[in-house]
């Protein structure tokens, strides 16, 4: 994707917060002395800084669509960087897996890290990538977060005309208060405030940041997190259960029997329920006689019932000492039923299919929360500077 010049960048970035302000907003598309910043306060961001010597930094994050962050083998988007970026901004979202781009401009063209994967460059900083589309976002500032409804045609085209003259005047840093009242919204003087601190008003000069200073030593990650979940997981098949009591009976079993044995495929009692559960999720794989859905039933509700009464009885046997368990078997018959609980290790009933198991985060908050006897041997592989190779 090209990338325009830093100065195009920044004073689209500027009419946008510009405009935004106007209307009532100062939290979305910002500016100030530390450089612009976009933050849609759903995990997404993007960040333009102006470096002395006429150079720049574009850096962000997408939690969807920064792909960079979960590459085979990881990629580290830091590599080749210049000392001059602001490197301690840049190396603690690094270190966080929090950083999908970093684009730097040496006053001369743009340079980046080698790789293939989708970085989040246009979903989070696509409308000052484009003057079409800072024209869009100023349009749809009004209409949709200003709640401004064009009465017709003509109104429409007065509102795209405020748009232009507003980014045309930012162009050439010619923003003032005849630029801003056209535009709907009202707030002339908070406009007026954040195209100064911009740096698009007549006069007005851009904030530029210090030249950044390289690290010694810094935290590259080394494997994926699939690699490292995958390695803690190679792990726990390696590993034994703990010799621990069975837990009590509980109501919650109760529960979860009846349900198991009224389900019944073949209305005979014989059912099987296999499940990995956490804190945070649960996924089930058929065992030999599977929980039957029925006529008119939707097979996601009768796995959700599934799960709360899965749940429930993991809440019920966890013991604060020695945990919960993360594996639970339940086999029944007519009069029967026998379990088989896994806390420490994984079951050969359980197919590794690279996906369906516990996280690395599901698996340190629980062994984070049992007493030191109580946390297997792999527990160590879950620290994050495993992945790291610190």
């Amino acid at each position: 994707m090209e990338i325009p010049g830093p100065a195009d960048l920044w004073r689209r970035w500027a009419a946008l917060a510009t405009a935004l302000a106007v209307v009532g907003f100062d939290d979305v598309w910002m500016v100030g002395a530390r450089g612009a910043h976009h933050d849609d306060h759903g995990g997404n961001w993007a960040r333009l800084a102006l470096v002395e010597g006429g150079r720049a930094v574009l850096y962000g994050y997408d939690h969807e669509y920064s792909a960079t962050v979960d590459a085979e083998p990881p990629v580290d988007v830091l590599a080749g960087a210049p000392d001059w970026v602001p490197w301690d901004e840049l190396s603690p979202y690094a270190a966080e897996d929090q950083l999908g781009y970093v684009y730097w401009h040496d006053g001369t063209a743009w340079g980046c890290a080698p790789y293939d994967e989708q970085d989040g460059l246009a979903q989070t900083a696509g409308a000052v990538l484009d003057r079409a589309a800072a024209l869009a976002e100023l349009f749809d500032f009004v209409v949709q977060w200003g709640n401004y409804e064009p009465v017709d045609d003509a109104d429409e085209a007065r509102v795209r005309a405020a748009c232009e003259g507003l980014l045309a005047a930012a162009e050439r840093q010619a923003v003032d208060g005849s630029v801003l009242r056209p535009y709907p919204g009202g707030l002339i003087e908070a406009g007026l405030a954040v195209a100064a601190a911009g740096g698009i008003t007549p006069g007005g000069v851009p904030p530029v940041i210090a030249a950044g200073t390289q690290p010694r030593e810094r935290r590259v990650r080394k494997l994926s997190d699939r690699e490292h979940r995958r390695l803690v997981w190679d792990a726990m098949q390696r590993a034994e259960e703990l010799d621990r009591p069975l837990p009590p009976p509980t109501p919650a079993m109760d529960n979860l029997v009846r349900w198991v044995r009224d389900r019944a495929p073949n209305h005979d009692g014989r059912c099987s329920l296999l499940f990995w559960a956490s804190a945070s999720g649960a996924s089930e794989q058929d065992g030999e006689f599977p929980p039957e859905v029925r006529l008119g039933e939707e097979a996601l509700t009768v796995f959700g019932q599934a799960v709360d009464l899965v749940h429930a009885v993991r809440v019920e046997e966890a013991d604060r000492r020695t945990g919960a368990w993360f594996f639970l078997r339940v086999e029944t018959t007519a009069g029967d039923a026998t379990f088989e609980r896994r806390y420490d290790s994984w079951p050969d009933w359980w197919p590794d299919n690279g996906i369906s198991g516990p996280g690395r985060d599901d698996l340190a908050r629980e062994m984070a929360g049992r007493e030191e006897p109580w946390r297997p041997r792999w527990t160590a592989l879950l620290d994050s500077d495993v992945a790291f190779g610190d």
